[in-house]
């Protein structure tokens, strides 16, 4: 068999990946100050071209002092500036406000008893008392190892108010700290903590969606795996919006996006590094979605950003999907980048997303319950 140039380069890239990975993750600590692993090698391709106001973001990001994830160790990494804050510099420079949306309020509520395992509840500050709301649990990103519900604030405040539902956003403990599959736990906790206390706080579990972005996006639909096998409730959609559920190293996009920010292909395995027992972690059908059972399942939409290593992800677990029969949509978004999501305000790309996944999320949470496919 004769192998093309770019074969025999997606091939060593991917072999690269693979020995990486199967070298740190057995070396793999749970303290967050530990060196992080060796990177891959470098990878000479260049990715997309960014929107303008996309790349005004990334320039922010850059001028803040941002390095590559796999520089740092998680103790860094949780410290330095996100691309959250990217966003609020652009807002300053543009004279906008960078304040949280008043037509949101939000309170926090504790699942557990760990300081990290809480949840935070956003209503609509005008949403009429007594009338219980939609409910929409969302999962943030961070590779199960950074970010918390203050950085993923924007996502949930703009479900909220699009939507005139109640958001709860999860907060879980992290790696290294907490290895997998403790946050796959910590959002079944949550998940029964809504179930439990969702009207008394004005939700209809009734009406009900779970989402997410990038490891988020992972747990929104383990979540609903877990749901479905042990007879819970589940939701009525799953947005899913760059979801890790692909373990496989070729996949297209951990190439052509290799050196996108601000999230590059270096950094999967570095994130595997931390959140990791063993290399057989990565192919547990709670990471690696596309080999879960996936039947039964709510209709799906899939989020993706084309600038971005998992894109690929995403386009593989929504045909993984529809072989197991469940109605799913995937849209790539050209021209913005992985964490565009939350960035609204300021990218138009972004705004095409949110109001894609709103329109989605819409009929789900106000029309008649659909079934699922067994």
């Amino acid at each position: 068999m004769t192998l093309s140039r770019n074969s025999i380069a997606r091939w060593t890239f991917g072999s690269a990946l693979l020995a990486t990975a199967a070298i740190t993750l057995a070396q793999s600590p749970r303290d967050p100050n530990a060196p992080p692993p060796p990177p891959p090698p470098a990878v000479a391709t260049q990715p997309p071209r960014a929107a303008p106001d996309m790349q005004a973001v990334l320039d922010a990001h850059q001028r803040l002092g941002a390095r590559p994830f796999e520089q740092l160790t998680p103790a860094q990494a949780r410290t330095q500036p996100t691309p959250a804050d990217a966003v609020r510099a652009v807002m300053a420079q543009r004279g906008m406000s960078t304040a949280p949306d008043p037509a949101v309020t939000t309170q926090d509520m504790p699942y557990g008893s760990d300081p990290l395992q809480f949840v935070r509840v956003y209503k609509p500050a005008g949403a009429p008392a007594g009338r219980p709301m939609p409910v929409v649990i969302y999962w943030h990103g961070g590779g199960w190892v950074l970010a918390d519900v203050n950085v993923y604030d924007a996502t949930p405040r703009m479900l909220s108010k699009m939507l005139n539902a109640m958001v709860v956003s999860v907060e879980y403990r992290k790696a290294p700290e907490a290895k997998f599959p403790s946050q796959h736990e910590d959002a079944i906790a949550a998940y029964r903590f809504v179930l439990a206390n969702a009207q008394r706080i004005g939700g209809d579990t009734g009406r009900m969606a779970f989402s997410g972005e990038s490891a988020g996006g992972n747990l929104a639909v383990a979540t609903a795996i877990f749901a479905r096998d042990n007879q819970l409730p589940v939701p009525r959609h799953i947005l899913s919006v760059y979801p890790i559920a692909n373990s496989d190293p070729t996949l297209p996009s951990r190439r052509d996006s290799a050196n996108a920010k601000p999230l590059g292909a270096a950094a999967l395995p570095w994130f595997a590094h931390y959140y990791s027992r063993t290399p057989a972690d990565q192919q547990d059908p709670r990471v690696n979605l596309v080999r879960a059972n996936l039947r039964g399942l709510p209709p799906t939409t899939i989020v993706n950003a084309q600038i971005d290593p998992l894109r690929s992800d995403g386009e593989t677990l929504a045909q993984a999907m529809r072989a197991a029969g469940v109605q799913v949509q995937q849209r790539t978004f050209p021209a913005i980048t992985h964490e565009a999501f939350g960035m609204g305000k300021v990218v138009r790309g972004a705004q095409q997303a949110n109001a894609y996944a709103v329109g989605r999320l819409r009929p789900a949470l106000t029309g008649p319950t659909p079934r699922a496919r067994r």
